[in-house]
Protein backbone atom coordinates (compact mmCIF):
# COMPACT_ATOMS: atom_id res chain seq x y z
CA UNK A 1 0.00 0.00 0.00
CA UNK A 2 2.81 2.68 1.02
CA UNK A 3 4.66 1.74 -2.62
CA UNK A 4 1.79 2.33 -4.42
CA UNK A 5 1.43 5.93 -2.49
CA UNK A 6 5.01 6.86 -2.83
CA UNK A 7 4.51 6.11 -7.06
CA UNK A 8 1.41 8.20 -7.39
CA UNK A 9 3.33 11.39 -5.52
CA UNK A 10 6.07 10.09 -7.97
CA UNK A 11 4.04 9.92 -10.96
CA UNK A 12 2.17 13.79 -9.68
CA UNK A 13 5.57 15.14 -9.18
CA UNK A 14 6.57 14.10 -12.45
CA UNK A 15 3.34 16.02 -14.29
CA UNK A 16 4.41 18.77 -12.38
CA UNK A 17 7.80 19.25 -13.92
CA UNK A 18 6.73 18.20 -17.40
CA UNK A 19 3.97 20.77 -17.29
CA UNK A 20 5.98 23.44 -15.92
CA UNK A 21 8.88 22.82 -18.98
CA UNK A 22 5.99 22.83 -21.67
CA UNK A 23 5.14 26.66 -20.13
CA UNK A 24 8.60 27.88 -19.73
CA UNK A 25 9.27 26.65 -23.58
CA UNK A 26 6.13 28.08 -24.62
CA UNK A 27 6.95 31.06 -23.46
CA UNK A 28 10.82 30.76 -24.89
CA UNK A 29 8.73 30.44 -28.11
CA UNK A 30 6.77 33.77 -28.23
CA UNK A 31 9.43 35.57 -26.26
CA UNK A 32 11.96 34.67 -29.96
CA UNK A 33 9.01 35.29 -32.22
CA UNK A 34 8.54 38.91 -30.84
CA UNK A 35 11.95 39.55 -30.55
CA UNK A 36 12.88 37.69 -33.88
CA UNK A 37 10.67 40.59 -35.36
CA UNK A 38 13.05 43.29 -33.81
CA UNK A 39 16.10 44.99 -35.26
CA UNK A 40 18.94 42.61 -34.74
CA UNK A 41 20.92 45.69 -33.87
CA UNK A 42 18.78 46.32 -30.63
CA UNK A 43 20.74 45.36 -27.49
CA UNK A 44 18.83 42.63 -25.08
CA UNK A 45 17.21 45.57 -22.76
CA UNK A 46 16.32 47.38 -25.97
CA UNK A 47 14.52 44.32 -27.36
CA UNK A 48 12.93 43.14 -24.32
CA UNK A 49 11.14 46.51 -23.88
CA UNK A 50 10.39 46.35 -27.32
CA UNK A 51 8.68 43.29 -26.77
CA UNK A 52 6.73 44.54 -24.07
CA UNK A 53 5.58 47.63 -26.11
CA UNK A 54 4.90 45.38 -29.10
CA UNK A 55 2.37 43.39 -27.19
CA UNK A 56 0.61 47.05 -25.45
CA UNK A 57 0.52 48.29 -29.38
CA UNK A 58 -1.36 45.34 -30.19
CA UNK A 59 -3.64 45.59 -27.31
CA UNK A 60 -4.49 49.37 -27.05
CA UNK A 61 -3.70 50.47 -30.72
CA UNK A 62 -3.41 54.09 -31.86
CA UNK A 63 -6.40 55.42 -33.10
CA UNK A 64 -5.84 57.70 -36.44
CA UNK A 65 -8.74 60.47 -38.17
CA UNK A 66 -8.74 60.20 -42.10
CA UNK A 67 -11.09 62.11 -43.88
CA UNK A 68 -13.56 61.92 -40.18
CA UNK A 69 -12.91 58.39 -39.76
CA UNK A 70 -11.04 56.48 -37.18
CA UNK A 71 -9.28 53.53 -37.83
CA UNK A 72 -6.64 51.35 -35.59
CA UNK A 73 -2.74 51.88 -36.19
CA UNK A 74 -1.64 48.59 -36.05
CA UNK A 75 2.20 48.37 -35.51
CA UNK A 76 4.38 47.16 -38.29
CA UNK A 77 8.51 47.49 -39.42
CA UNK A 78 8.35 49.84 -41.95
CA UNK A 79 10.65 49.29 -44.69
CA UNK A 80 13.08 52.31 -45.20
CA UNK A 81 14.44 53.82 -48.84
CA UNK A 82 15.38 56.19 -51.09
CA UNK A 83 13.00 58.45 -53.45
CA UNK A 84 14.18 57.67 -56.93
CA UNK A 85 12.93 59.66 -59.73
CA UNK A 86 11.02 57.05 -62.18
CA UNK A 87 10.56 54.17 -60.20
CA UNK A 88 8.43 54.95 -57.34
CA UNK A 89 9.17 53.19 -54.06
CA UNK A 90 7.02 52.10 -51.43
CA UNK A 91 6.58 50.49 -48.20
CA UNK A 92 4.61 47.88 -48.41
CA UNK A 93 3.56 47.39 -44.87
CA UNK A 94 2.67 51.32 -44.86
CA UNK A 95 -0.12 49.98 -46.94
CA UNK A 96 -1.30 47.31 -44.57
CA UNK A 97 -0.55 49.16 -41.37
CA UNK A 98 -3.87 50.34 -39.85
CA UNK A 99 -6.94 47.96 -41.86
CA UNK A 100 -9.92 47.94 -40.01
CA UNK A 101 -13.09 46.75 -41.07
CA UNK A 102 -15.12 48.19 -44.16
CA UNK A 103 -16.91 51.07 -43.03
CA UNK A 104 -20.32 52.45 -45.14
CA UNK A 105 -19.07 55.85 -44.86
CA UNK A 106 -17.74 55.73 -48.69
CA UNK A 107 -19.55 57.12 -51.95
CA UNK A 108 -19.21 53.72 -53.20
CA UNK A 109 -21.85 53.19 -56.36
CA UNK A 110 -23.04 50.32 -57.89
CA UNK A 111 -22.63 50.28 -61.76
CA UNK A 112 -23.30 47.40 -64.15
CA UNK A 113 -20.00 45.60 -63.49
CA UNK A 114 -19.98 45.69 -59.94
CA UNK A 115 -18.76 48.42 -57.50
CA UNK A 116 -17.02 51.66 -58.00
CA UNK A 117 -15.58 54.40 -55.77
CA UNK A 118 -13.67 57.34 -56.63
CA UNK A 119 -11.02 59.50 -54.16
CA UNK A 120 -9.33 62.55 -54.33
CA UNK A 121 -6.01 62.71 -54.43
CA UNK A 122 -3.08 64.87 -54.83
CA UNK A 123 -1.22 63.97 -57.88
CA UNK A 124 2.18 64.32 -55.76
CA UNK A 125 1.36 61.38 -53.76
CA UNK A 126 0.38 59.48 -56.44
CA UNK A 127 3.60 57.39 -56.27
CA UNK A 128 3.29 56.18 -53.21
CA UNK A 129 0.21 54.09 -53.92
CA UNK A 130 2.03 52.98 -57.29
CA UNK A 131 5.17 52.12 -55.24
CA UNK A 132 8.55 51.19 -56.74
CA UNK A 133 7.76 49.28 -60.18
CA UNK A 134 4.51 49.54 -59.49
CA UNK A 135 4.55 47.01 -57.02
CA UNK A 136 1.97 48.18 -54.17
CA UNK A 137 -1.06 48.86 -56.38
CA UNK A 138 -0.84 45.14 -57.81
CA UNK A 139 -0.45 44.07 -53.79
CA UNK A 140 -3.37 46.26 -53.02
CA UNK A 141 -5.06 44.99 -56.15
CA UNK A 142 -4.01 41.43 -55.80
CA UNK A 143 -5.30 41.52 -51.58
CA UNK A 144 -8.48 43.07 -52.65
CA UNK A 145 -9.10 41.55 -55.42
CA UNK A 146 -10.20 45.34 -57.03
CA UNK A 147 -9.06 47.60 -59.72
CA UNK A 148 -7.18 50.70 -58.86
CA UNK A 149 -6.96 53.36 -61.27
CA UNK A 150 -5.16 56.11 -60.90
CA UNK A 151 -3.89 59.34 -63.65
CA UNK A 152 -0.91 60.29 -64.75
CA UNK A 153 1.93 61.52 -62.52
CA UNK A 154 1.09 65.45 -62.59
CA UNK A 155 -2.50 65.18 -63.66
CA UNK A 156 -4.87 66.00 -60.86
CA UNK A 157 -8.03 63.77 -60.89
CA UNK A 158 -9.08 61.21 -58.91
CA UNK A 159 -7.84 57.58 -57.37
CA UNK A 160 -11.14 55.24 -58.87
CA UNK A 161 -11.04 51.49 -57.43
CA UNK A 162 -13.32 49.26 -58.77
CA UNK A 163 -14.57 45.39 -58.13
CA UNK A 164 -17.10 42.59 -58.19
CA UNK A 165 -17.76 43.39 -54.12
CA UNK A 166 -18.95 46.34 -52.34
CA UNK A 167 -16.51 44.93 -49.15
CA UNK A 168 -13.73 44.60 -51.38
CA UNK A 169 -13.88 48.46 -52.81
CA UNK A 170 -14.07 49.55 -49.40
CA UNK A 171 -11.11 47.85 -47.92
CA UNK A 172 -9.18 48.69 -51.16
CA UNK A 173 -10.32 52.43 -50.31
CA UNK A 174 -9.42 52.18 -46.18
CA UNK A 175 -5.84 50.92 -48.04
CA UNK A 176 -5.82 53.64 -49.90
CA UNK A 177 -6.37 56.19 -48.12
CA UNK A 178 -4.15 54.94 -45.11
CA UNK A 179 -1.39 54.74 -47.24
CA UNK A 180 -1.98 58.70 -48.85
CA UNK A 181 -2.52 59.70 -44.96
CA UNK A 182 0.94 57.93 -44.19
CA UNK A 183 2.79 59.99 -46.83
CA UNK A 184 1.31 63.18 -46.46
CA UNK A 185 2.19 63.49 -42.93
CA UNK A 186 5.96 63.05 -44.62
CA UNK A 187 5.28 66.21 -46.92
CA UNK A 188 6.69 70.10 -45.71
CA UNK A 189 4.07 72.47 -45.19
CA UNK A 190 3.31 74.91 -47.64
CA UNK A 191 0.74 77.42 -46.34
CA UNK A 192 0.79 78.44 -42.29
CA UNK A 193 -2.48 80.43 -40.37
CA UNK A 194 -0.85 83.55 -39.69
CA UNK A 195 -0.89 86.98 -37.81
CA UNK A 196 0.68 89.56 -39.35
CA UNK A 197 3.02 91.35 -36.99
CA UNK A 198 4.51 93.78 -39.95
CA UNK A 199 2.42 97.19 -38.60
CA UNK A 200 4.93 99.90 -39.57
CA UNK A 201 5.79 100.86 -35.38
CA UNK A 202 6.68 97.17 -34.86
CA UNK A 203 9.56 96.86 -37.81
CA UNK A 204 10.65 100.24 -36.42
CA UNK A 205 11.00 98.95 -33.13
CA UNK A 206 12.17 95.07 -34.48
CA UNK A 207 15.12 97.64 -36.80
CA UNK A 208 16.58 99.18 -32.95
CA UNK A 209 16.41 96.15 -31.75
CA UNK A 210 18.38 94.44 -34.74
CA UNK A 211 20.55 97.40 -34.44
CA UNK A 212 21.45 97.37 -31.03
CA UNK A 213 21.79 93.64 -30.48
CA UNK A 214 24.55 93.80 -33.29
CA UNK A 215 26.29 96.62 -31.60
CA UNK A 216 26.19 95.28 -28.09
CA UNK A 217 26.19 91.49 -28.76
CA UNK A 218 27.50 90.81 -32.51
CA UNK A 219 30.46 89.16 -30.53
CA UNK A 220 28.73 86.58 -28.74
CA UNK A 221 29.13 83.36 -30.52
CA UNK A 222 26.78 82.58 -33.28
CA UNK A 223 25.21 86.12 -33.71
CA UNK A 224 25.09 88.07 -36.88
CA UNK A 225 23.05 89.71 -38.72
CA UNK A 226 21.44 86.99 -41.21
CA UNK A 227 19.81 85.08 -38.26
CA UNK A 228 17.42 87.88 -38.09
CA UNK A 229 13.85 87.99 -39.61
CA UNK A 230 12.53 90.45 -42.65
CA UNK A 231 11.16 92.71 -40.77
CA UNK A 232 8.44 92.64 -43.60
CA UNK A 233 7.23 88.85 -42.65
CA UNK A 234 7.00 89.49 -38.81
CA UNK A 235 3.98 87.44 -37.82
CA UNK A 236 2.49 84.79 -35.18
CA UNK A 237 1.97 81.37 -36.54
CA UNK A 238 -0.84 79.38 -35.39
CA UNK A 239 -0.21 76.14 -37.16
CA UNK A 240 1.22 75.33 -40.64
CA UNK A 241 -1.27 73.24 -43.69
CA UNK A 242 0.50 70.81 -46.45
CA UNK A 243 -1.83 71.66 -49.02
CA UNK A 244 -0.79 69.97 -52.23
CA UNK A 245 -3.01 71.33 -54.80
CA UNK A 246 -5.20 74.37 -55.64
CA UNK A 247 -8.59 72.12 -54.45
CA UNK A 248 -6.93 71.59 -51.09
CA UNK A 249 -5.88 75.23 -51.05
CA UNK A 250 -9.70 76.55 -52.04
CA UNK A 251 -10.99 73.74 -48.96
CA UNK A 252 -8.74 75.39 -46.40
CA UNK A 253 -10.00 78.96 -47.61
CA UNK A 254 -13.26 78.57 -47.14
CA UNK A 255 -13.22 76.69 -44.19
CA UNK A 256 -11.41 79.54 -43.14
CA UNK A 257 -14.40 81.99 -44.14
CA UNK A 258 -16.61 79.62 -41.97
CA UNK A 259 -14.58 80.73 -38.92
CA UNK A 260 -15.04 84.27 -39.03
CA UNK A 261 -18.49 84.07 -37.60
CA UNK A 262 -16.69 82.32 -34.30
CA UNK A 263 -13.45 84.75 -34.50
CA UNK A 264 -15.84 87.78 -34.26
CA UNK A 265 -18.12 86.05 -31.24
CA UNK A 266 -14.61 86.45 -29.49
CA UNK A 267 -13.54 89.70 -30.48
CA UNK A 268 -16.71 90.97 -30.25
CA UNK A 269 -16.37 92.03 -33.75
CA UNK A 270 -13.55 94.92 -33.56
CA UNK A 271 -10.15 94.89 -33.65
CA UNK A 272 -7.79 93.64 -31.13
CA UNK A 273 -5.06 96.24 -29.54
CA UNK A 274 -1.75 94.27 -28.76
CA UNK A 275 1.76 94.80 -27.95
CA UNK A 276 5.13 93.34 -28.77
CA UNK A 277 6.85 93.58 -25.65
CA UNK A 278 9.98 91.15 -24.50
CA UNK A 279 11.59 88.33 -26.14
CA UNK A 280 11.47 84.49 -24.58
CA UNK A 281 13.41 81.25 -25.83
CA UNK A 282 12.08 77.41 -25.70
CA UNK A 283 14.86 75.39 -25.05
CA UNK A 284 16.78 74.84 -21.46
CA UNK A 285 20.36 76.60 -22.29
CA UNK A 286 20.07 79.83 -23.52
CA UNK A 287 23.83 79.82 -24.69
CA UNK A 288 22.72 77.55 -27.25
CA UNK A 289 19.61 78.85 -28.65
CA UNK A 290 18.53 78.58 -32.49
CA UNK A 291 15.17 80.77 -31.97
CA UNK A 292 14.29 83.71 -29.96
CA UNK A 293 10.28 84.65 -29.96
CA UNK A 294 8.97 88.03 -29.39
CA UNK A 295 5.89 88.04 -27.29
CA UNK A 296 2.46 89.50 -27.89
CA UNK A 297 -0.06 90.18 -25.62
CA UNK A 298 -3.76 91.80 -26.20
CA UNK A 299 -3.51 94.97 -23.75
CA UNK A 300 -6.74 95.15 -21.95
CA UNK A 301 -5.10 91.53 -20.71
CA UNK A 302 -7.40 88.94 -22.14
CA UNK A 303 -6.37 85.81 -23.65
CA UNK A 304 -8.84 86.79 -27.12
CA UNK A 305 -5.60 85.94 -28.84
CA UNK A 306 -4.97 82.48 -27.54
CA UNK A 307 -8.95 81.60 -27.94
CA UNK A 308 -8.96 82.68 -31.40
CA UNK A 309 -5.66 80.35 -32.37
CA UNK A 310 -7.21 77.94 -30.30
CA UNK A 311 -10.30 77.72 -32.07
CA UNK A 312 -8.55 78.09 -35.43
CA UNK A 313 -6.24 74.42 -35.20
CA UNK A 314 -9.61 72.85 -33.24
CA UNK A 315 -11.45 73.57 -36.64
CA UNK A 316 -8.84 73.00 -38.99
CA UNK A 317 -7.32 70.00 -37.13
CA UNK A 318 -11.25 68.19 -37.20
CA UNK A 319 -11.38 68.68 -41.14
CA UNK A 320 -8.05 66.89 -41.58
CA UNK A 321 -6.21 69.70 -42.11
CA UNK A 322 -3.88 70.63 -39.68
CA UNK A 323 -2.60 68.48 -37.05
CA UNK A 324 -2.54 69.55 -33.50
CA UNK A 325 0.48 69.04 -31.07
CA UNK A 326 -0.69 70.27 -28.17
CA UNK A 327 -3.69 71.35 -26.18
CA UNK A 328 -3.33 75.14 -26.44
CA UNK A 329 -1.43 76.57 -29.50
CA UNK A 330 2.12 78.28 -28.35
CA UNK A 331 1.70 81.22 -29.78
CA UNK A 332 5.18 82.08 -31.25
CA UNK A 333 6.57 85.24 -33.41
CA UNK A 334 10.25 84.60 -34.80
CA UNK A 335 12.81 87.56 -34.49
CA UNK A 336 15.73 85.29 -34.54
CA UNK A 337 16.18 81.97 -36.18
CA UNK A 338 19.27 79.90 -36.91
CA UNK A 339 17.87 78.64 -40.18
CA UNK A 340 17.88 81.84 -41.87
CA UNK A 341 21.75 81.27 -42.28
CA UNK A 342 21.36 79.33 -44.79
CA UNK A 343 18.00 80.10 -45.84
CA UNK A 344 16.08 83.88 -45.40
CA UNK A 345 12.73 82.39 -46.48
CA UNK A 346 12.96 79.67 -44.13
CA UNK A 347 10.49 79.00 -41.42
CA UNK A 348 10.31 76.40 -38.36
CA UNK A 349 7.31 73.68 -38.35
CA UNK A 350 6.31 74.33 -34.54
CA UNK A 351 7.72 76.38 -31.77
CA UNK A 352 9.20 73.46 -30.63
CA UNK A 353 10.63 71.93 -33.79
CA UNK A 354 13.92 72.19 -34.79
CA UNK A 355 14.26 70.52 -38.14
CA UNK A 356 18.17 69.99 -39.86
CA UNK A 357 18.79 70.91 -36.35
CA UNK A 358 22.67 69.24 -36.86
CA UNK A 359 23.01 71.48 -39.86
CA UNK A 360 22.08 74.79 -37.46
CA UNK A 361 24.64 76.56 -35.52
CA UNK A 362 22.90 77.81 -32.00
CA UNK A 363 23.71 81.10 -31.24
CA UNK A 364 24.71 82.38 -27.53
CA UNK A 365 21.35 84.48 -26.68
CA UNK A 366 22.72 84.79 -22.34
CA UNK A 367 23.56 88.71 -23.27
CA UNK A 368 20.41 89.48 -25.32
CA UNK A 369 17.81 88.00 -23.09
CA UNK A 370 19.55 89.90 -19.93
CA UNK A 371 19.42 93.30 -22.21
CA UNK A 372 16.41 92.56 -24.13
CA UNK A 373 14.71 90.90 -22.14
CA UNK A 374 11.29 93.14 -22.09
CA UNK A 375 12.58 94.93 -24.96
CA UNK A 376 9.29 97.15 -26.55
CA UNK A 377 8.53 96.76 -30.11
CA UNK A 378 5.25 98.53 -30.55
CA UNK A 379 1.98 98.31 -30.59
CA UNK A 380 -1.14 98.73 -33.06
CA UNK A 381 -4.42 96.58 -33.61
CA UNK A 382 -4.54 93.25 -34.84
CA UNK A 383 -7.33 92.79 -37.50
CA UNK A 384 -7.42 89.84 -39.17
CA UNK A 385 -5.65 86.17 -39.74
CA UNK A 386 -4.20 84.79 -42.74
CA UNK A 387 -4.14 81.90 -44.70
CA UNK A 388 -0.10 82.31 -45.70
CA UNK A 389 1.58 80.60 -48.42
CA UNK A 390 5.27 79.35 -47.25
CA UNK A 391 8.01 80.64 -49.69
CA UNK A 392 6.30 84.06 -51.15
CA UNK A 393 6.00 87.43 -51.03
CA UNK A 394 3.45 90.26 -51.74
CA UNK A 395 3.32 93.83 -52.79
CA UNK A 396 3.64 94.58 -49.01
CA UNK A 397 6.92 92.10 -48.72
CA UNK A 398 4.53 90.06 -46.45
CA UNK A 399 3.35 86.49 -47.27
CA UNK A 400 0.95 85.98 -50.15
CA UNK A 401 -2.58 85.13 -49.00
CA UNK A 402 -4.82 82.32 -49.96
CA UNK A 403 -7.61 83.51 -47.50
CA UNK A 404 -8.14 86.25 -44.93
CA UNK A 405 -10.76 86.96 -42.48
CA UNK A 406 -11.26 90.27 -40.47
CA UNK A 407 -12.09 90.49 -36.57
CA UNK A 408 -14.38 93.80 -37.55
Amino acid sequence: MLRIVLLLLLLLLLLLLLYSLSRGLLSETLKAEVESRLPSTFSCEHRAAQSSLCVMEVLRPALINISGRVYRKNPVQEESYEEEEDDYPCSGAAAEQCLDEPCDAYDIQQTDRGFRCAIDVPSVLYKYIIGKKGETRKRLESDTKTSISIPKQGVEGQIVVTGAHRAAVASAVTRVEVLIDSFRRKQPFTHFLSFALNHPQVQQGFLRFREQVLERCGQDAGVDESIFQNPAKLHLTIGTLALLNEQEVTRASKLLQQCQDVIRDITEAKPLPVEVRGIEYMNDDPSMVDVLYAKVRVQDGSDKLQQIADRLVECFAAAGLMERERDRVKIHGTVMNTLFRKDPSAEDKSASARPGAKDREAFNAKNILQMFGEVYFGAFELNSVQLSQRFSTDDTGYYSSAGRVTFS
